[in-house]
């Protein structure tokens, strides 16, 4: 499995200022070339910490969810990280060694590495390595239903997740599914597709789901409402609901990302 990680750094003087970011109504398409050191924040709890924010909730944009990728160096990490109540969270490790502590257990999480965080639960991180590791961290306010129990956090792996081919495809498409669809407790999927050379979503899907969808591997030409726009390894796409979206998977890899979506809620009109 590969998974592409940020490095920052800055481009030198020479460097032509074109580049491949788009921002329209339906959708923003943020390139890694733009995920340098300059626009990275601080996070409040944390030390020896950077992040790089891709989305937040804001008019006209994505409303459901935050997703930061979050750099700590060695010794670094936060005693409690969620500082808001009735947040859920997913974490994705791409690259080095995150020590997830989780009520009173330990995990030890590399590249591939995955935790649902319940809203309410008691976590902390650190690097206890001698790198800096970074994951994907997605947010979201957990929307509760009568009769409905709050899911239970759970730590698992991309690596041990069996992905399911999606229907009529031979295998050319297919999803790994770290959270049974059926399972109403869950208001967020964050999922991983998967795309073998040549492999499409043969259909402009056009749905009410806002995504969030980080390239971990391979390239595409990638529909987003009227446009066909070029995607590669750490390139970032987000959504608006309803916006038009398909894909050819392109190269000589698998064309794999990091997909969330907001699922299984009534609409609020009240």
């Amino acid at each position: 499995m590969s998974y592409y990680t940020p490095r920052g750094g800055l481009p030198p003087q020479t460097a032509l200022l074109t580049d491949r970011a788009i921002v329209k109504q339906a959708y923003t398409f943020i390139p890694k070339g733009v995920l340098r050191d300059i626009v990275t924040s601080n996070l409040p709890g944390f030390t020896n910490t950077r992040s790089w924010i891709l989305a937040r909730p804001i008019p006209g944009s994505a409303t459901t969810f935050a997703q930061l990728i979050v750099e700590i160096a060695p010794g670094g990490g936060a005693t409690t990280p969620e500082s808001e109540g009735g947040v859920e969270g997913v974490i994705f490790v791409t690259a080095g060694a995150l020590t997830l502590t989780l009520g009173a257990e330990r995990h030890v999480l590399e590249p591939g590495g995955y935790a649902f965080l319940a809203p309410g639960a008691r976590w902390s991180l650190a690097n206890d390595g001698d790198g800096p590791t970074s994951f994907h961290w997605i947010r979201k306010a957990y929307e509760r239903i009568d009769g409905v129990a709050v899911p239970t956090s759970f730590v698992t792996r991309d690596q041990d997740v069996e992905p399911r081919a999606m229907p009529d495809t031979d295998g050319a498409w297919a999803t790994t599914r770290f959270v049974d669809p059926g399972d109403l407790s869950h208001d967020m999927h964050v999922n991983i597709a998967t795309f073998q050379p040549g492999g499409s979503i043969p259909f402009a899907e056009t749905h009410v789901m806002e995504h969030g969808l980080y390239v971990l591997q391979g390239k595409a030409v990638y529909r987003l409402n009227d446009d066909w726009v070029e995607c590669e390894a750490g390139d970032y796409m987000l959504l608006r609901a309803f916006c038009p979206q398909a894909c050819y998977a392109g190269g000589p890899e698998p064309f794999r990302y990091l997909l969330y979506k907001d699922v299984n809620r009534q609409i609020r009109l009240t």
